[in-house]
Parts: structure tokens; sequence; C-alpha cells
């Protein structure tokens, strides 16, 4: 079977991989391993598992991990194998199946129907760069295609006598990166493979530059109490809005400190590097009562090198801080819980082996900027990192399209992302 790129991601974005519905892509990209030459494996979601893990909700029960199936296919070179002799080193190659929901009404297009505008017309002549529009075209089906492109391209160097290597690439499909990392954190803390990974590259949406460093985040939710009463009496109830405004900045006044005292070198660029969102509120009952109850939802950014624990304790102390001179408060205390899944943030060394490569390898296929990043977003890198896995991020697309309507890729940067990920890869396996 030929492999075909633009087919492969065109009928990848084709399928509506929203959490949970991603075993049918799955069983696809698995069916295409096979048939492509792949060693193939196959693992669900394992809440027992997640759950003991911190960035999972503590109880199997909470989570969503129905349905939530990952794939991989292997090829192994020179004198390695695919059992259990880890003689010889292996890469990841990782990308996630699962996309965030659309809002049909803010698409101009079907999202889930790959649309392609410029590129080659019938004459072969070329009548403007070349996009691809659908939801996960950057989030981000087309990097996953281009690691597959990436380990064929491996092996049909080698099999031409181009290439002198040892030693195995892994591409990944996982499920439930967007609420998580479902796939890749069963995949970390239980290995579904009969031999060890040394290292792996992720392609998330990088505007094909190098991230070694992802911020972390706390979903945080708060919940106040109030007394309600008839609006043309306000004055006998107790109002939780002017409440929670006063947390709310608190809040904004920590993030504005955060700001000036928690520096990274790789994130000196950011206007704000570690941002606090409240992206959800919810407060009363009826226009015409005091609302007595409210519920809002925080995402905090956590910083590299800090940890989840430690940042919410100090969003904790701002809340005290913040409600200490309300009596009603002092007698209906604030709730401030975790809710889903929390990030932590995760970093590896920029002189990692893995790091070195894929920046030798942009220098190789003419790609200038090869200075390490940081980036204000997770990713699944973190669960690989956190279990000794050196992971740096490196993809097409940017991420100012992801989780938008109308999501576009440049097909120009996933061809150039499938050439440098397989020169990464050729250098990391080179005998």
């Amino acid at each position: 079977m030929e492999f075909d790129l633009r087919a492969f991601t065109d009928r990848l974005c084709g399928f509506a991989t929203t959490a949970g519905a991603e075993a049918p892509a799955a069983a696809w990209v698995r069916e295409r391993f096979d048939a492509l030459g792949f060693e193939t494996y196959a693992w669900d979601a394992d809440p027992a598992l997640l759950a003991d893990h911190p960035s999972f909700p503590d109880d199997p029960d909470a989570l969503d991990a129905e349905g939530r199936r990952s794939v991989a296919g292997a090829l192994a070179f020179g004198d390695a194998t695919l059992d259990g002799d880890d003689a010889y080193p292996t890469l990841l190659l990782n990308g996630h199946l699962d996309v965030v929901p659309v809002e049909r009404s803010e698409w101009e297009t079907e999202p889930f129907e790959a649309v392609r505008r410029g590129g080659p017309d019938g004459d072969g002549a070329r009548s403007g760069e070349e996009t691809l529009t659908a939801r996960g075209a950057a989030d981000m089906k087309s990097g996953l295609a281009a690691c597959v492109g990436a380990a064929l391209d491996l092996r049909a160097a080698a099999e031409a006598d181009e290439a002198d290597l040892d030693g195995r690439v892994v591409v990944e499909a996982v499920a439930g990166e967007e609420d998580g990392g479902y796939g890749a954190a069963t995949a970390a803390l239980a290995n579904p493979y009969p031999f060890e990974r040394d290292a792996a590259v992720v392609a998330e949406p990088t505007d094909l530059r190098p991230v070694v460093a992802t911020e972390g985040s706390l979903m945080a939710r708060l919940e106040l109490d109030g007394r309600s009463a008839h609006a043309a009496t306000r004055w006998v109830g107790e109002d939780v809005l002017p409440r929670f405004e006063a947390v709310r900045e608190s809040f904004m006044d920590l993030e504005a400190e955060r700001n000036r005292t928690v520096t990274h070198p790789l994130y000196d660029r950011f206007p704000v590097a570690w941002p606090v969102v409240c992206g959800r509120v919810e407060a009363g009952s009826w226009a015409s009562t005091v609302p007595a109850t409210l519920s809002a939802e925080f995402r905090i950014g956590v910083a590299p090198g800090e940890t989840v624990a430690a940042v919410e304790e100090r969003f904790r102390e701002r809340l005290a801080a913040a409600t200490a001179d309300d009596p009603w408060l002092d007698e209906h205390p604030p709730r401030f819980e975790r809710f889903s899944v929390q990030f932590e943030p995760a970093e590896v060394d920029p002189d990692e082996p893995v790091v070195a490569d894929l920046r030798a390898a942009m220098e190789e296929t003419g790609l200038p900027e090869t200075e390490p990043r940081g980036a204000t977003y997770g990713a699944d890198s973190r669960h690989y990192v956190a279990e000794g896995i050196p992971t740096v991020l490196f993809g097409p697309g940017t991420i100012a399209e992801a989780h938008f309507p109308n999501e576009t890729v440049a097909w120009v940067e996933v061809e150039k992302a499938r050439e440098t990920i397989g020169a990464t890869a050729r250098r990391f396996l080179s005998a």
C-alpha cells in the first residue's frame, strides 16, 4: 500500500473525534498502519490507573474514559527488533486524534470535511498557497499525518541503503489529549510496548519551531453562598456578585504579581506568561431576586518549575485575604476546589539529544528558527517527561488556529514537518 499524505490527512479530518468519539478514527488508523507494514499496538484509557495520577480526579467513575482508544505503529531498523531488546534506541512520534467541539454556525465550511484551497490545479500549475481547512487540521491531525509520513520515509531510506540505522520509530495516535491526556498518560504509566522509549517528538502546532517547555494549569471552581431576597428589598439579602468581583479582582492582582516575580527565560516574549481566566460563571436564579449562589470556574497558569499544588496554595491564600473582612463570608466560607484534569508544567533540557537532533534537522531542511521556545499551553509531552522520557514539541500550523472556527493549516508546513521529523529520526537512530 502506498502512502498519500494528502489523502491520509483528509480522511482523518473527516472523523468527528470529539471527546469520547475517538474509537472509529483509531480503528481506521490501525488499519492503515497494518496495511503500511507497521507492527501495531492498541490500548484503552485505564480509569483505575489514571485515578492514582495527581492530574486526574481520584474517583475512577469521574473519568470520561469510555471509548478512549489509542493506537500505534512501530518500525524497527538495523539490528533492532520489536521484542524486549532494549540495546537500541526508540523514538516516539506522537499526535492526538481528538479535537475540541465546533460551533457550526461560526464555520464557513463543514468542520469535519477537509477543504483544500490553492495548490495544484488541473494543469499542474500553482494557483496560490495550498491550505487545508477542517476541525483538527492544525490541532493536530496534519501533524500526526506528518509523523506517519516521516516514519515511512525513514523506512524507504533504510531499504535504499541511504541511511544506516539501528533502533525503532513508533508513531502514536492517542485519544483524549484535549481533556487531560487519557491515552498518553495511560501509555506513559503502563508502557504498551515490549521495549523502552528513549525520547519523543509531539507534533503539536508550533509554527515549525522547537518547544521544550509547556505551561501547566490549575482548574479550580469557586463557590459562594449569599442570601436571597426580593429585588425590591435587596438590602435584606446577601448578594454574591460584589463578593465574587472582589475575589476576581484579587486574583487578577495576583496574576500581575506573578508575572512580575515568576520568571523564565523562555517566557519573556509573552505579555502575560501565567494567565488567569475565569471562563465560566453562574449566579442567581431569577432577575428579581438577590443572587444567593455563585459558581465560577478558573484556569490558572502554572510556570515550568512550579507545581499545581503550590500555585493552588497561593490562590487559596489570596482568596482568604480577599474575604477576611467580610462577616458574612466568615460564617459562610467560600469553597475553592479543583475540578476536571490538572496540567502540570513540563520542561526538558535544550541540550537533550532529541532536541539537538531536531535543531540540526531543521537546519538541514532550511528552517531558520531553531532556538528552543516555551509555550503557554499544556500538551501530552508532560506525561512522557514525568516518566523520564525527554520530549520536544514540533509540528506544522500555529496555535492561533487551534480551537478556532475555520481551522486552517498551510500545506507546505505539513510537508516540511514530515521532512524535518524524518530527518530528526534519522539522526536519532543513526548507527
